[in-house]
């Protein structure tokens, strides 16, 4: 069996294991990070690159200065009783120091934004400026193989699935203020004045959202020193004297043994995409089509660790999300802004609503597993709208301005169409008198702006989505010009929450809460810092990357920051 030798082994190529890796590389450490698939990034690529940080230097110098305290409060009033309040303090205290040092040390570009937190009614909880949106990156400064290996946007990310995009772009775009035009074509521009890009490959070169986050941490990597090998399974964990010593391997089917003098960071993901798993410990064991995560989660880690002693937690946690499942795609589709949008509801198979829409995505989420009943499941639950919404605004894959005889076959064979509400009740399969008096109901609603059953709107988080151009409330319209459509709603998730229990420095733990020396986990492997909750946007990457720049720096032996 070959034998290599490193210094730190990183299991799993996302943002949390990246962090890790780059944290020991630019510290002279020999580092070595294997990804099971042949393309790296993992679901952090796809995802919105987003950040939760509490406490950053970046929201004070814009003059909104956070209090530790108060974000320690929040999630502990959020969180699992087994996360222990080291563990959070240990969050709280490293995340704005690892933003700093990607800052000074990578020039990764974040923002903080005015976007709420998603428990507003929690104390601690505040109306914007912890969560992080990392600025755009060119990849013509990756090295090619890296760029031509790295995971594909999410097409929700991107226009007409090739064109990337950031969010305040999609907002001018969708809602068409003053100079939208010029904005479009600028990014279409850039796209398209890419000769050398476009002679090779329809993929933008423009790194937006979680691509852009990706492209500068392998970048880091790779000017550091960092290995990283691609087709690479973790077999087993190598252990002598009680600690771990490295791992077994297997390279494109060929065993390595691999020795890791300071440490093992696992960082491979949850198991949202074993369809066993789901079914043992998930309250939804839907397809795990129905994840929006990358393919290869499935929960290998648990298994590994688990014969070297550690010990797991909230195996039936997971981020939880309303998703858009459309024929042909691996993944399926978060649905966020579409639930906001005016001229739209949601509702069960009875026909009845039985949420806010606007709700962030776990709480929408959460809220389709406790509401589903016998004669009234949530699953799928539809999505209605009418032509007024049809012609303004997207629905997943189906955008305005394309008639319904051209709109992709996949997207047509989702779509559900009825000339009247009563119709379009039989084309979904539910009661035509209920889904007509819900309407009927819903559009007294919008007309006085005053949502009186779900209070949808009323949230800082409601309006965030909603289309600013309308009033009096940005997320209420009407739904009364026909034709009427459709579209099905199903539980889903972007990755599992629970995983092996780690400490505040990511050390994984037997059932004693012992550290299991030399073995570290951080992401969705872990069980995560915020148990069942999902505090605000970023709240999976945050505590993956702030714990994966805490691991690496425990197994170095590194107490500066500066360092």
């Amino acid at each position: 069996m070959r034998h290599e030798a490193f210094d730190l082994l990183i299991v799993g190529s996302g943002a949390a294991g990246l962090v890790a890796a780059v944290r020991g590389a630019t510290q002279g450490a020999r580092v070595l990070v294997v990804e099971k698939g042949a393309l790296w990034g993992g679901t952090s690529a796809t995802s919105g690159g987003g950040i939760w940080i509490p406490g950053s230097n970046l929201a004070a110098a814009a003059g909104h200065p956070d209090d530790p305290e108060s974000a320690f409060a929040y999630i502990r009033a959020l969180t699992a009783d087994n996360v222990t309040d080291d563990q959070i303090r240990g969050f709280v205290d490293g995340a704005p120091r690892m933003l700093d040092w990607i800052g000074r040390a990578i020039g990764i570009g974040y923002v903080p934004l005015p976007y709420p937190d998603y428990y507003p009614e929690v104390a601690g909880a505040r109306t914007g400026y912890r969560t992080h949106l990392p600025t755009d990156y060119h990849a013509s400064r990756m090295r090619r193989a890296a760029f031509d290996t790295m995971q594909r946007a999410s097409p929700a990310a991107s226009l007409w699935g090739r064109i990337n995009w950031n969010f305040a772009e999609t907002n001018v775009v969708l809602f068409r203020p003053k100079g939208w035009a010029k904005i479009l074509m600028k990014v279409m521009a850039s796209y398209w004045l890419d000769f050398p890009q476009r002679l090779r490959s329809p993929r933008d070169r423009r790194l937006t959202l979680g691509t852009a986050l990706l492209g500068q941490l392998r970048t880091a990597l790779d000017d550091a020193g960092g290995q990283l090998w691609l087709d690479t399974r973790l077999s087993s964990l190598t252990m002598a004297g009680g600690r771990v010593t490295g791992a077994v391997v297997e390279q494109s089917g060929e065993p390595v043994q691999i020795s890791a003098r300071r440490g093992v960071i696992l960082a491979a993901g949850g198991f949202e995409r074993n369809r066993a798993r789901r079914a043992a410990h998930l309250r939804s064991d839907a397809d795990p089509a129905a994840s929006g995560s990358q393919v290869n989660n499935t929960g290998d880690m648990l298994d590994i660790a688990g014969a070297v002693g550690a010990a797991t937690r909230n195996l039936d946690a997971a981020w939880w999300a309303p998703v858009l499942r459309i024929p042909g795609e691996e993944r399926a589709r978060l649905s966020t802004i579409e639930r906001a949008l005016p001229h739209s509801l949601v509702v069960n198979q009875a026909g009845l609503r039985y949420v806010n829409e606007a709700l962030a995505y776990h709480r929408f989420g959460e809220a389709m597993a406790t509401s589903s009943v016998a004669g009234a499941g949530t699953e799928p639950s539809w999505i209605v709208f009418d032509s007024t919404y049809r012609a303004r605004y997207p629905m997943g894959p189906i955008l305005p301005g394309v008639p319904d005889a051209l709109l992709p076959r996949a997207a047509r064979e989702t779509l559900r169409k009825g000339a009247t509400i009563a119709a379009l009740a039989g084309r979904i399969g539910v009661p035509a008198g209920a889904l007509s008096a819900t309407v009927a109901r819903f559009n007294d609603f919008a007309r006085r702006g005053k949502d009186e059953d779900f209070h949808r709107g009323d949230a800082d988080y409601d309006r965030l989505y909603g289309d600013p151009r309308h009033a009096p409330n940005p997320t209420l319209g009407t739904i009364e010009k026909g034709p009427f459509y459709a579209m099905p709603l199903y539980l889903g998730d972007i990755g599992t929450s629970g995983g092996l229990v780690t400490d505040e420095r990511a050390h994984v733990l037997r059932a004693d809460d012992t550290p299991i020396a030399g073995l570290y986990a951080v992401g969705n492997c872990a069980g995560s810092v915020m148990g069942y909750s999902y505090p605000g946007a970023g709240a999976t990457l945050g505590p993956g990357m702030t714990f994966g720049y805490l691991a690496a720096m425990d197994a170095l032996g590194i107490n500066d920051d500066n360092a």
